[in-house]
């Protein structure tokens, strides 16, 4: 039976995951690590990326990759989908009906079993319509 990992406190890393809860805008973690320099000063930029490292392994945070250069952490880690504005490069979360049945349409051409996917749906987001 393999040991379970223990993961010693730290006050940083709490911070940074009441930083991310509840939040839908999918921050990068230079955008975290400079609001939680305001309580935390000496934090450094490697902390909080050793941190969301450890958050992502641990299965309390997701890393999106949406080609913009930068990862976005997503406290979510439920299934869900993503909006991606190509304007001001915000990353939101997005309600759709389930779309489940794309496992099955992708499965007729394929030789394997699939068990899930990702989505990024692409656009220009209500902030910048209005600009």
């Amino acid at each position: 039976m393999a040991a379970e990992k223990t993961i010693k406190y730290s006050r940083q890393r709490e911070a940074i995951v009441n930083f991310l809860k509840g939040r839908k805008d999918h921050p990068t973690a230079d955008f975290i690590y400079r609001h939680i320099r305001e309580d935390y000063p000496n934090i450094s930029l490697g902390t909080v990326y050793r941190n969301l490292a450890l958050l992502e392994e641990l299965g309390m945070v997701a890393k999106i990759s949406c080609n913009d250069g930068n990862e976005h952490y997503d406290p979510n880690v439920e299934p869900h989908y993503h909006f991606i504005c190509r304007d001001c490069g915000s990353v939101l979360d997005i309600e759709v009906s389930n779309l489940d049945f794309i496992n099955t349409l992708a499965e007729k051409d394929f030789e394997g079993k699939i068990y899930g996917h990702n989505a990024y749906f692409y656009g220009i987001c209500k902030d910048c319509l209005k600009k």
